[in-house]
């Protein structure tokens, strides 16, 4: 049941990307998107920590950091990736994005939490590959150098993200988790407000995909994860989460009939292939080689 729940918050996560590419088709805009998201998602997970206990015991500073990390980091991690999806294919969007565990290994390296290795290293290559073929074999005329690089910002920003976050999260996942989505939702309240008020004149189906997004590739995604990981570990967890650019990729294409490239398919394959290989432990007591997420990196 646990490697079951990991695999449904993938595949809850992986068809967001394609719920935002219908909401935009339907008039909503990329503030009304963050906004109603985050204050529906923030709203849920307030009431699920509550109703299990889980708001009991934090501290100040516990609240203040949680509000900070979703105000700052997570709002700007969204909005690079709600951006690029504006301008690039979903499925390319995906691919770019999910070699934000390589940036967290190299991060971690950098700063003195891991150990290098040469493992690491060839998978980094191999990804770094990887993304070029996604992106380099992108048909004339696809490829977009700015949405491009917005999906790569994401993936940049969400690893600091993880990376600071694994350092001063709080003792509870949900608890947490639930105060990241509120900081984001007053960010984006306040820049909604600044750019003048969210426009929410769209059409009534694309109230449909935001709520979707919000209930399913945000609250149901998230509490998913938690379960799955409480059971097989965070190890198993990770490994079964890059299921998630997968579904991206053949949601985008049964949706929009988008396609990729022989070269582009190669890549991706390169990239999720890179993934597992640095996630997989050399042995069953081997941290160092099976990095372990901040629970909060479960959601994007």
């Amino acid at each position: 049941m646990g490697a079951l729940a990991c695999l449904l918050s993938a595949v809850a996560f992986g068809v967001m990307a394609v719920f935002a590419k219908l909401a935009y088709d339907d008039g909503v805009d990329l503030d009304a998107l963050l906004l109603v998201r985050f204050g529906i998602a923030g709203a849920l997970l307030l009431v699920v920590a509550q109703a299990r206990g889980r708001l009991r015991g934090l501290t100040r500073r516990a609240v203040i950091t949680g509000l900070l990390m979703g105000g700052v980091g997570y709002a700007a991690q969204a909005g690079l990736y709600f951006s690029a999806l504006t301008r690039v294919d979903a499925s390319q969007v995906a691919l770019v994005f999910c070699v934000y565990p390589l940036l967290v290994m190299v991060g971690a390296v950098l700063i003195g939490r891991d150990r290098p290795s040469l493992r690491r290293a060839g998978a980094l290559v191999l990804a770094l590959v990887g993304v070029a073929m996604v992106l380099g074999g992108a048909e004339t005329g696809s490829f977009d150098a700015v949405g491009s690089t917005l999906a790569f910002g994401a993936a940049v920003v969400y690893a600091v993200y993880i990376l600071v976050g694994d350092r001063v999260a709080g003792p509870d996942p949900l608890a947490f988790t639930a105060l990241i989505c509120c900081g984001a939702f007053v960010t984006f309240t306040g820049w909604s407000l600044f750019n003048g008020a969210p426009d929410l004149g769209f059409a009534a189906s694309g109230w449909i995909w935001l709520v979707l997004i919000a209930l399913v590739s945000t609250v149901a995604a998230i509490l998913l994860f938690f379960s799955g990981l409480a059971r097989v570990g965070p190890t198993v967890a990770s490994l079964l989460s890059i299921l998630e650019p997968v579904v991206t990729v053949l949601s985008a294409a049964l949706v929009f009939g988008e396609s990729l490239t022989a070269q582009q398919a190669v890549g991706g394959v390169l990239v999720l292939a890179t993934i597992a290989l640095v996630q997989w432990p050399t042995d069953a007591g081997s941290r160092a080689e099976a990095h372990e997420p901040a629970p909060m990196a479960t959601s994007h």
